[in-house]
């Protein structure tokens, strides 16, 4: 009396935890949502399948594994006593169990074990603890996959099946007593390897050679191969059971005389405190800000100048999906980076909506009507932007380049890129970031080994390698493409975190923005022409005067200031897209401050002279001009010879190739010619005129279930508790409902009068119920309503009001006079 008994399985122990404990067990552990189990029996079961366990090990960090490494080679159940001293050692050597860390173990272990217990991997009490059946099962040694403990299996397991005469044996050579009794034999040969007295006095006669095989097993693998007639060394120690046989060919050491060898420890080196992060420089955090800054308006003008490279319509989409080689060679050219970045600033635009396919037939990339909004936006919010879509992101362009697990190669916007694990570790790398003190750049190095300190599972997974190829260390590389991506994007400036990101992590976007926003120069309405024909704008500009003036010129340069050229061609491009030399000459003269170099004004009067003299429509293609001349000039150059042109007329000319290709062909003999519809009116070619249907970003592949929000646990243990009530709801037996487990029997005209009463008394009843698909289920209602051939009740179960037929109804019972609500 007054006395909790102690769980007797995980579901007991569930049931004993308070709501805000299954609620902890629920977010740490969301797959056990899906759906929500329908009481405390299910969701137990559910928590010891192998794929949740295997999700639940892969999210702890190395102490609480190699805690539960230790209770699977403990017995079970184990006391706290023996788990700590698996971890510590029995204090017989210089290990780990001795000094400050033994302290530090001590101290971390009960932390440990909490998260085991709330995560429902570890039940009971600190007397006799339990690691669920399946976590033991991937822990614990086998032959086919060694413990991460390097341990072997007991005395017990590996002399299972050994012959009586065989246990005598090797108890006369290691000097115990004899016995008939096999398990009196493994037990007095157990009891040897555990004595630190006896088992220290048989090493003592040991051959040096024989210690010298035991040093190559002790900390595994405890396996090994022997010939028929095994060396005088290894046959010492297989006489005395130290190596027992697996198979004719294979020994392995017994997990005692391990531990002995051990001084008591299951992990060679245990690591009970992170790894510290080393600082690799510290920075004023003032020009950290600034470099973040500078880098992160440079983000913003390679993203425009991709949108703009593709504002035509981009390079056409492979039959396999993505881009091709060639293609992004060209991109990577054109934004003067290299291949590996110019894929990053590509997947990034694709990831922030503003790249999409065109769904055409002849399917391209261009950007979206989004990159138009984008566009408009200040340079912050911009900025916010792209940063919170990369870190959502699951596609991964550090694998462009690489292959898949079938050997093909992954390519840029191409499928097969994501990776459902780089938001976490974005995340965490940069909250990693955040934890040094402003101005400091971490050391990669130790970074890294703080990531795998965090998650040790991630990579390979307990009792195997994980499914994709690539995954051999895949947190530690997405965590190096992290720091690389976000000295790109000016995230971090200098390899330390700048503040505005600061402010992104903690407060979000617009508190980001915000602090961003002094640090971005503001655009200029203005450039400086120069007499060689370039011009020069000495930050950034405008939108509206940065447009046109990319039309009018080609940038010859970038960086603290952006030099442009004027050449034949640009201002022809200028001509094409509708605008009149007078419009030229206004625009320059309203936007330079200086004056207009007359070099400029000859070369843009010069090209509108010419343009538009030669007209080329569509017949299959034709020329036409006033000047016979002009056509007669160009019949009698040789590089027309591939446009096959012919005079239809004294002013048309008729070729065989398309108007576009003639168009070109006759720009590049240095004529300035015009398309026309047909119609005879000039067709104007304005920038920008492609752009995508509405599309939406991609959609991030989800690692597991979301975490769900408060309301949802709420709601989910509410109807797991109600759910396990009526699971365990005792009811009066009958005739009919006698056999465990079968649906109660009732008459209709019994159903009917059985739930009227109880209505009418506010009691509740247990009733078989087959819904329209046939599935039946018992169920505990309270009636509330009765009429028009249905039953309006609570449902316990369900945790909710809902209203039956009465004919699915298919009997009902009393509950037992001792059951509560």
């Amino acid at each position: 009396m007054g006395t909790t008994t102690p769980p007797r399985t995980l579901a007991e122990a569930l049931r004993a935890r308070g709501d805000e404990s299954l609620a902890g067990l629920l977010r740490a552990r969301p797959d056990l949502l899906s759906p929500v189990p329908s009481d405390i029996t299910q969701l137990a079961t559910r928590a010891g399948t192998r794929a949740s366990v295997v999700r639940a090990l892969e999210h702890l960090d190395r102490f609480a594994l190699q805690a539960a490494e230790a209770l699977a080679v403990a017995p079970d159940p184990a006391p706290y006593d023996t788990l700590l001293a698996l971890l510590t050692g029995d204090g017989q050597d210089d290990g780990a169990g001795r000094g400050d860390a033994g302290a530090a173990i001590t101290a971390a272990l009960p932390g440990a074990l909490a998260t085991l217990r709330e995560q429902a991997l570890v039940w009971g009490e600190d007397t006799a603890l339990h690691l669920v059946r399946t976590a033991r099962e991937l822990l614990a040694p086998s032959p086919q996959h060694p413990s991460p403990t390097g341990l072997g299996p007991t005395v017990a397991e590996a002399t299972a099946g050994m012959s009586p005469g065989r246990l005598q044996e090797i108890l006369a050579a290691a000097g115990l007593p004899a016995t008939h009794d096999p398990v009196s034999a493994v037990a007095a040969l157990t009891g040897l390897f555990t004595d630190r007295t006896r088992m220290a006095e048989l090493l003592d006669t040991a051959p040096v050679e024989a210690l010298a095989v035991l040093d190559r097993l002790v900390w595994g693998p405890p396996y090994g191969e022997v010939t028929p007639n095994p060396a005088p060394p290894v046959q010492w120690l297989r006489d005395r059971g130290l190596l027992l046989p697996v198979s004719t060919r294979t020994v392995v050491l017994p997990r005692e005389a391990a531990l002995h060898l051990r001084a008591g420890r299951a992990h060679r080196v245990p690591e009970p405190v992170a790894p510290e992060l080393v600082a690799a420089a510290e920075r004023d955090p003032q020009a950290v800000d600034r470099a973040a800054a500078g880098q992160g308006f440079m983000a913003l003008s390679t993203v425009e100048e991709l949108l703009k490279l593709w504002n035509d319509g981009g390079p056409a989409i492979l039959r396999a999906g993505g881009l091709s080689v060639r293609d992004l060679k060209r991109a990577a050219g054109a934004l003067d980076v290299t291949e590996p970045v110019a894929a990053f600033w590509i997947e990034l635009a694709y990831a922030a909506g503003l790249l999409a396919s065109d769904g055409e037939t002849d399917e391209r990339y261009a950007p979206t009507p989004a990159s138009d909004e984008w566009l408009d936006l200040p340079a912050q919010d911009r900025w916010t932007h792209l940063v919170t879509a990369w870190l959502a992101a699951t596609r991964t362009a550090g694998l462009i380049g690489g292959q898949d697990s079938k050997g093909r190669a992954l390519s840029a916007l191409g499928p097969d890129l994501d990776r459902s694990a780089a938001p976490e570790v974005r995340h965490r790398v940069l909250a990693l970031f955040a934890g040094l003190p402003p101005g400091t750049a971490p050391d990669p190095q130790t970074l890294l080994a703080r990531l795998r300190w965090e998650r040790p599972l991630r990579a390979t997974g307990p009792g195997g390698p994980a499914a994709p190829a690539d995954a051999s260390d895949l947190r530690s590389r997405i965590a190096l493409w992290t720091a690389n991506e976000a000295e790109l994007l000016g995230i971090t400036g200098r390899g330390a975190l700048s503040s505005q990101a600061r402010a992104l992590l903690d407060e979000g976007p617009d508190a980001a923005a915000a602090r961003l926003a002094p640090l971005i120069p503001e655009p200029l309405d203005h450039v400086l022409l120069q007499a060689d024909l370039t011009a020069v704008a000495p930050g950034p500009l405008e939108r509206p005067l940065a447009d046109m003036l990319s039309v009018l010129a080609d940038v010859e340069s970038k960086g603290g200031a952006t030099v442009y050229r004027f050449t034949p061609g640009s201002v022809r491009r200028a001509l094409d897209a509708g605008r009149a030399a007078t419009d030229l000459h206004a625009f320059l003269a309203t936007h330079s401050r200086t004056p207009v170099p007359q070099p400029l004004s000859y070369l843009i009067d010069d090209v509108a002279r010419r343009h538009g003299h030669l007209r080329i429509g569509a017949a299959s293609a034709y020329v036409r001009c006033d000047d016979e001349a002009v056509l007669n000039e160009i019949l009698a150059d040789k590089r027309s010879a591939t446009l096959r042109l012919r005079r239809l007329a004294p002013t048309v000319l008729a070729a065989q190739a398309d108007p576009g290709s003639l168009l070109e062909g006759l720009r590049e003999m240095g004529y300035a010619p015009a398309a026309e519809s047909a119609e005879g009116d000039v067709l104007i070619t304005r920038a920008g005129a492609r752009r995508t249907p509405p599309r939406t970003p991609p959609v991030p592949v989800p690692e597991g279930p979301p975490v769900p929000d408060a309301t949802l646990l709420a709601a989910a243990v509410r109807a797991v508790r109600a759910g396990d009530t009526a699971a365990r709801a005792v009811h009066r037996e009958t005739t009919d409902t006698a056999s465990a487990g079968a649906l109660p029997r009732t008459t209709p005209a019994e159903t009917l009068a059985t739930v009227q009463a109880a209505a009418m008394t506010g009691s509740a009843v247990w009733i078989g119920y087959v819904n329209a698909d046939g599935a039946a289920s018992q169920r505990v209602i309270a009636p509330v309503k009765v009429e028009g051939g249905f039953v309006t009740a609570y449902d316990h179960t369900a945790d909710e009001v809902r209203t039956y037929p009465l004919h699915r109804i298919t009997g009902v019972a009393e509950l037992a006079d001792e059951q509560t609500s």
